[in-house]
C-alpha cells in the first residue's frame, strides 16, 4: 500500500502536470524531484492518499513559480497543514479516515 500511495499520488499529479505543460519530457527532473517530496511525505508519517494528491500537485505548482525546491517543498507543506486543518475541522469525520 505505501509504495502504491506514493507511486498513485505522483502518477496523478505528473499526468496533470503534463497535460498542462505540453513542451515538458515524461522524464523530466521535476519528476523525480516530486517523487523525493512525496516520499519524504509518506517517511514523515503521511498515509492519506487524497492528502498526498493535494500536495504532490502543489508541490509542481510551486516549483514552477518559485523554481526553488526547498521553497515549493515550504509551499506544498503548507497546502497539505491546509489539508489537514480542514478535514479536522469537518464535525463527524475522522482526520484518519
Amino acid at each position: 500500500m505505501t509504495s502504491q500511495a506514493i507511486e498513485g499520488a505522483c502518477a496523478f499529479a505528473w499526468r496533470n502536470y503534463l497535460l498542462r505543460h505540453s513542451g515538458i519530457s515524461e522524464n523530466d527532473n521535476r519528476r523525480s524531484a516530486l517523487f523525493r517530496y512525496v516520499t519524504n511525505l509518506r517517511d514523515a508519517g503521511e498515509y492519506d492518499f487524497d492528502l498526498l494528491q493535494i500536495a504532490a500537485v502543489a508541490y509542481l505548482k510551486k516549483l514552477d513559480e518559485l523554481h526553488d525546491d526547498r521553497h515549493a517543498r515550504l509551499a506544498a507543506d503548507q497546502a497539505l497543514a491546509e489539508g489537514l486543518a480542514s478535514r479536522s475541522a469537518q464535525p463527524g469525520r475522522s482526520l484518519w479516515a
